[in-house]
């Protein structure tokens, strides 16, 4: 009996133990989950904030840029040629002697005339003395024509308004830090995504405005007239001045008669009326 007592008591021992063992690691258990979920909530934060920001570039996207002076120079040229192939080749050569380059050319061959028109891109410092350079024996210059266009108002405005947004994107990262749950998170990026569309629109505008200021563009036509026909300073012979003059009647001739034939309705009331006067007109005494 002694023997069972004893062996009675250290059961009910360990039934003891096994419960506070088991109830140990339960408590335990809760807390992990509540740590586990406040670290995941705080990773997802962080790795929206990174998501939200790794694009965006929080600098100026131009280190150094000069905005003393921003002015567009664009030149328009038409020339007459007496010898296209030759001017052809020689304008190509001299676009690299100053840095130039050809953004766009268009050649055009008809039975009376050859022409090309090309677009030059040429560095503002090198932009006067190419014009200039153009023309030569043989060259007639039809059109000139050089226009400038001030945009450094437009250049400086734009630059600030993108430094504006920037500082107000910069703030909302600061509050997407600091958001609580998902819904304010995807409020908060949805606003910074429209101000990146905005900052990345002036910084292309920026960008588009240096390099215009930084080449000029000549719009250059130059043509030949094929055996001379078709030349605007041509004089015509005798019989060319005839067969015009003939043609020139027959055209006025058959106007006439469709504008006649256009009016018959007012002919014909014309013709009733004086039938009508010669009919009822009262005879004399």
């Amino acid at each position: 009996m002694a023997i069972f007592a004893m062996m009675l008591y250290a059961c009910n021992n360990a039934s003891e133990n096994n419960v506070q063992d088991n109830r140990l690691p339960a408590d335990q258990t809760t807390t992990a989950n509540a740590k586990d979920e406040e670290e995941s909530k705080k990773q997802l934060t962080a790795d929206t904030v990174a998501s939200a920001t790794g694009n965006f570039n929080t600098s100026a996207p131009n280190n150094n840029p000069d905005w003393d002076k921003k002015i567009i120079k664009t030149a328009n040229l038409q020339l007459q040629s007496d010898d296209y192939k030759k001017f052809n080749l020689s304008i190509h050569n001299s676009l690299k002697k100053y840095g130039a380059y050809i953004a766009g050319e268009r050649q055009q061959e008809t039975d009376y005339k050859t022409e090309n028109t090309l677009t030059i891109k040429v560095p503002v410092a090198q932009f006067d003395d190419l014009v200039n350079s153009i023309g030569g024996d043989g060259i007639k210059i039809m059109e000139k024509n050089i226009s400038t266009e001030d945009v450094t108002g437009e250049a400086v405005d734009t630059k600030a308004r993108m430094q504006a947004k920037m500082a107000v994107r910069d703030k909302y990262i600061q509050l997407l830090k600091q958001a609580k749950n998902m819904n304010e998170i995807l409020q908060v990026q949805t606003e910074i995504n429209e101000i990146q569309e905005g900052i990345e629109a002036a910084n292309g505008r920026i960008n588009y405005l240096q390099h215009a200021s930084a080449y000029s563009t000549i719009n250059l036509n130059y043509y030949q007239y094929i055996n001379g026909s078709g030349a605007k300073d041509e004089t015509p012979d005798f019989l060319t001045k005839l067969t015009r003059a003939f043609s020139t009647g027959t055209t006025f001739l058959s106007n006439l008669v469709l504008f006649i034939i256009s009016i018959w309705p007012l002919l014909l009331g014309a013709v009733a009326f004086w039938i009508f006067i010669k009919k009822f007109k009262p005879k004399k005494a």
